[in-house]
């Protein structure tokens, strides 16, 4: 056993589906950082750099989706209807954690929804190299230190932010030092668990600069060029309800790098790889306007004969967005606004604790529009104490607007006002494994019958949407007739014959690969209510149609 080595591991997920482009390991590299500072050697272990995905027995305590998810469709309004290990097997990093002989483990396990899969990941490693300490951080395992020390494989937690604290439990490991004085610590004592205050770092700027060549950019491409991630700042000043980083959860408040570190990091990241795509992975991009032209002003420059494309995929605070904001973020490369409205109901965005952000919003949408940008806005739908009437209005409304309309089903998020008020109502899920959107999670003021159905509701729509910017109409509604060798038609020419049929009678209907047609389970009430209204109102695509820059 090396004493000085250090693997980190981002465990596989178990999911209906993975987002790749949402899963580099930016943490893990900043924490290696740190640890690479102070003489250790790091490596990642990444479980899901791979392109494998096996399709697995859905989990007994997912068994109520059956009737949502329950045959594939190949049309545009499919949803889920596998659920898949996605990554390398357990054994697999057990296998490779034998072979390099680390003295200290660290896994990552950053949302609730996957604590099972970083916990197993913990057990498999353990049985393939007891020898080594195992410790695990993250959101998680902040908010349930004692709940995660019940697994004998887990020996340390680390709670909060653990670029500092990881190298001193390392170093106190090593050199036999007292474990208590590491901050955010938590480990099991002879009746008890020992568990510190969780640890924030101060300032950002601080620590290393992540390692971003540990992270394998080989799998991590777009278009045939790497994609990396920037986190400029942590935390968040906002109040809203359903965020578990807000500044009424347990986090530390809002703080920003300098402008110099975060460019120094870009140069870095871009120096020596082929970098196509960067995601600022902030919670508050722009909202300190200043700081936002300075830096990008900055990155304008630096990527003046490059074609990189920048995206903030967390979502933009329309208040914060002016004309000049979108015109620098134009001319740094960023083609799509991602835009967090909340809901279009000024009661429900008082619900959420957000300020009734709707005429910034529609300025965000007109200055989109003038400098060319296509924008995807995020609503949330089935929050505690929110109908389903409330969510078509939102996407009704959507409807009118260039944008695409990106539906989220809300899910308890552990350290949001809205997880306790879940816990408080007794409505919480009975499993950390269902607090995740495709789970469908809540059953209260809106069912998951209507939250189904929201879904594929906000699929029609945006196909809708994508037939008025290719063709200019939407296709009138048809009786169903008996269609032959469905299987063999492309996707969006069957999946226009499937939206003139529900256009008809409100039935949402789906073609297995066998041929079969079938009609998904969905609440008619909302269908109906759903095409009633949409033939009184003007459809508009997502691509801009004006640009005047």
């Amino acid at each position: 056993m090396n004493i000085s080595k250090i693997v980190l591991v981002q465990p596989p997920i178990q999911d209906f589906y993975l987002t790749k482009k949402r899963t580099i390991p930016y943490g893990l590299a900043s924490i290696a950082a740190s640890l690479i500072d102070n003489g250790f050697d790091v490596e990642i272990l990444d479980c899901l750099a791979s392109h494998k995905s096996k399709k697995i027995k859905l989990p007994g305590e997912f068994s109520f989706l059956k009737p949502f998810y329950g045959k594939n469709d190949m049309s545009a309004f499919s949803l889920f209807h596998a659920f898949r290990h996605f990554g390398y097997s357990y054994e697999y990093a057990g296998t490779k954690i034998r072979e390099k002989e680390p003295f200290i483990v660290g896994i990552s396990s950053l949302f609730t929804a996957y604590s099972n899969q970083s916990i197993k990941t913990a057990i498999i490693v353990k049985k393939f190299y007891p020898k080594c300490k195992i410790v695990l951080g993250g959101h998680h395992p902040t908010l349930f230190p004692e709940k995660v020390l019940e697994c004998d494989a887990i020996d340390f937690v680390l709670q909060g932010e653990a670029e500092t604290s990881m190298t001193d439990l390392c170093k106190a490991l090593k050199n036999n030092t007292d474990l208590k004085q590491v901050p955010g610590i938590a480990f099991r004592e002879k009746d008890a668990c020992f568990v510190a205050d969780p640890a924030w770092i101060k300032d950002l700027s601080a620590i290393p600069i992540p390692e971003n060549q540990l992270i394998n950019h080989g799998f991590y491409q777009r278009k045939n060029q790497a994609s990396t991630t920037i986190v400029s700042s942590r935390g968040c000043p906002m109040q809203c309800s359903y965020c578990s980083v807000s500044a009424s959860s347990a986090h530390a408040s809002f703080r920003q790098r300098s402008v110099e570190n975060i460019f120094d990091e870009i140069k870095i990241q871009t120096r020596d790889v082929d970098v196509g795509f960067i995601d600022f992975e902030d919670e508050n991009l722009c909202l300190n306007k200043k700081w936002f032209i300075k830096l990008f002003s900055k990155i304008k420059f630096h990527f003046k004969d490059k074609k990189v494309e920048l995206r903030a995929m967390n979502g933009l605070y329309p208040p914060a967005i002016d004309e000049e904001i979108v015109s620098l973020m134009t001319d740094c490369g960023f083609k799509t606004l991602n835009l967090s409205l909340g809901s279009a109901s000024k009661t429900q965005l008082a619900k959420f604790n957000r300020p009734d952000v709707r005429k910034a919003f529609e300025n965000a949408l007109d200055l989109s529009q003038k400098y060319g940008l296509e924008t995807v806005s995020y609503i949330i739908a089935a929050a505690p104490g929110q109908t389903a009437e409330s969510s078509l209005k939102d996407l009704l409304y959507l409807a009118q607007k260039r944008t695409l309309a990106g539906l989220s089903i809300f899910y308890p998020a552990p350290g949001s006002l809205d997880y306790e008020l879940c816990k408080n109502n007794k409505i919480l899920p009975d499993n950390f494994s269902l607090m995740r959107s495709s789970a469908l999670p809540l059953d209260d003021t809106t069912t998951r019958i209507e939250a189904a159905t929201l879904l594929r509701l906000s699929r029609i729509l945006n196909f809708m949407k994508h037939l008025m910017d290719s063709e200019r109409t939407i296709p009138e509604s048809r009786p169903f007739y008996s269609l032959k060798n469905p299987e063999t038609i492309n996707r969006e020419p069957l999946s226009k014959i499937l939206l003139q049929w529900f256009l008809h009678d409100g039935k949402i209907r789906g073609v297995h690969p066998n041929g079969e047609i079938y009609i998904h389970l969905s609440d008619i009430n909302l269908t109906q209510t759903f095409i009633n209204q949409i033939k009184n109102i003007h459809i508009k695509g997502v691509k801009p149609q004006i640009n005047l820059v």
